[in-house]
């Protein structure tokens, strides 16, 4: 290590003097299980507050800071931002609590309640014009999502090179089917929204009482996207009963919309989303080290089967019985170890994507 480098302060420095400069520089840290990105969480002891840590090389802090603000204009809640430092990557956040709606739900809160409370929040968010200053959801970032199916999943049934031999067909078909949905411009799209990321906040009325998290990815697409990833999670099994009630729920609030061109919206981009999942959890298991996210391949998997039988995907369907033999399957056990034992980047000799 060189001198210059040896000066340069460590990730824990910037945290301790960012700390201090908002007069925390006592408190005590209590770091929070990281997720599948590279940001860390640090609740402040005490304090009712949270250490936001984004680094900016990978994951500028901005985006959340103003999709955060946005969202508190509508109404909903979103952290109170404290104190940023964007430069550093660094905010103090209000602190939620403990109540994810996966622990609520774990513990056997009202399935019904929270989720018509998060149908509800979507509502009053997709009543509100969409932002002007934001990117849209259009069909080149569709695209880049739904590719990691062939990038990463694929290969584990056909080997890397067949799977890139095949990649730009996969794309082209794919792209036919969500040529349409691409074009939408309708809502604030979150795009993770789902009960991970779903919070119930005692003490607030309504849509209020809905905490919302992980949103610094939002862009302007359409409405049906956020619906659909909350109602086709690819955690956690959501009864069909009640997907179609809460279906049915969102469209009565929205008396004004094309509800058939909504549910054809919802069916492509149900594929178009389960397609990018099963990427990212192989990427995240092989690449990553973060294994967990196996266990959710078989749900995932059948979402996107469901998905691909809507009729937009009968050529798709129809190319992957063709070309990827076992598509429909569940991975072997002996694929699955290899995940689990051995780097898949040196195994596959893929490149490391980024959604």
């Amino acid at each position: 290590m060189t001198q210059t480098q040896a000066s340069l302060p460590t990730r824990e420095d910037q945290r301790a003097t960012f700390l201090a400069r908002a007069g925390h520089a006592d408190t005590v840290l209590i770091a929070l299980p990281a997720d599948a990105s590279t940001r860390r969480y640090f609740r402040l002891e005490g304090a009712g507050l949270l250490l936001m840590d984004s680094p900016p090389h990978s994951e500028p802090i901005g985006p959340f800071v103003h999709i955060a603000r946005q969202l508190q204009e509508l109404g909903l809640s979103a952290p109170a931002l404290l104190e940023v430092d964007e430069a550093a990557g660094l905010a103090l956040i209000e602190d939620f609590g403990h109540d994810t709606y996966t622990r609520l739900l774990a513990a056997g809160y009202s399935q019904a309640g929270l989720y018509h409370l998060a149908v509800d929040t979507l509502v009053a968010l997709h009543r509100a014009t969409p932002p002007a200053d934001l990117a849209a959801y259009d069909g080149d970032r569709l695209a880049g999502e739904y590719a990691l199916f062939i990038d990463w999943y694929v290969p584990l049934l056909i080997g890397k090179e067949a799977a890139q031999s095949l990649r730009d067909e996969f794309l082209a078909l794919f792209a036919d089917a969500c040529r349409d949905v691409a074009q939408r411009r309708e809502a604030l799209v979150l795009r993770d929204f789902h009960v991970d990321n779903l919070m119930l906040l005692q003490g607030r009325e309504g849509v209020a009482a809905c905490g919302l998290l992980d949103f610094q990815d939002a862009l302007v697409g359409a409405a049906a996207y956020d619906l659909m990833s909350l109602l086709e999670d690819a955690r956690r099994d959501v009864p069909e009963a009640l997907r179609e009630k809460l279906l049915s729920l969102y469209l009565l609030q929205r008396p004004a919309l094309d509800a058939l061109r909504f549910l054809e919206d919802y069916r492509r981009l149900a594929a178009q989303r389960h397609a990018k999942v099963l990427g990212i959890f192989v990427r995240l298991a092989g690449r990553d080290g973060k294994h967990g996210y196996l266990a959710h391949l078989p749900r995932t998997l059948g979402l996107f089967v469901r998905a691909l039988q809507a009729q937009a995907f009968a050529p798709l369907r129809q190319w992957l019985d063709r070309h990827v033999p076992g598509w429909r399957d569940e991975l072997p056990a002996t694929t699955l170890a290899t995940l689990r034992e051995t780097p898949y980047r040196l195994v596959q000799g893929l490149p490391h994507g980024h959604v």
